[in-house]
């Protein structure tokens, strides 16, 4: 557990420094779609013209959606704490492949397999019923508005997070 709760912890500091690193050095974005600065050609990103994801993107299109993730989470993590690394690892191997596509989350069909039962993934990874829960909810709230690639961030940040605000708190 407490093996666990490092490296949990150890993940969050290293997304913190990045974003850090983003808002000290606007233009810096790792690469990762714009961050918190442009490229310095009037475009955000890899001159692609959208801007990648940050804390405050769904402030005005869904206002109320960090709250409607946290509040799920806190529930989930609160019955069953180990889902906060397996929604951490749930967003890792989504993005692991080819990007954060939310292509984790399809199922199988006649057309291909997915990458959810693929045999690397297959009884490994979990915590889709979450996903699911605040995906309802969100649409609820903002209909079509938060993508699934966004949720799936949004959860391994928030659970990260309240995982975290734990270590600290019982430390």
């Amino acid at each position: 557990m407490a093996s666990l709760l490092y490296t949990t912890f150890t993940v969050l500091m290293a997304i913190l420094s990045s974003s850090i690193v983003c808002f000290a050095f606007p233009g810096f974005s790792f690469g990762w779609g714009g961050g918190a600065g442009g490229d310095g050609d009037g475009s955000f990103g890899n001159g692609q013209g959208y801007p990648g994801l940050f804390p405050e993107f769904y402030s005005f299109s869904c206002p109320q959606a960090n709250d409607i993730v946290m509040s799920v989470l806190e529930s989930v993590i609160a019955k069953e704490p180990r889902m906060a690394a397996s929604l951490l690892r749930l967003h890792f191997h989504d993005c692991f492949v080819q990007g954060c596509d939310a292509s984790v989350l399809l199922d199988d069909n006649v057309m291909f397999a997915s990458e959810k039962n693929s045999g690397p993934n297959s009884n490994s990874i979990r915590g889709f019923e979450v996903i699911d829960e605040i995906k309802s909810k969100l649409e609820e709230a903002c209909p079509q508005t938060v993508s699934c690639a966004d949720i799936l961030a949004l959860a391994a940040r928030g659970s990260t997070v309240l995982v975290s605000i734990q270590i600290f708190i019982y430390r």
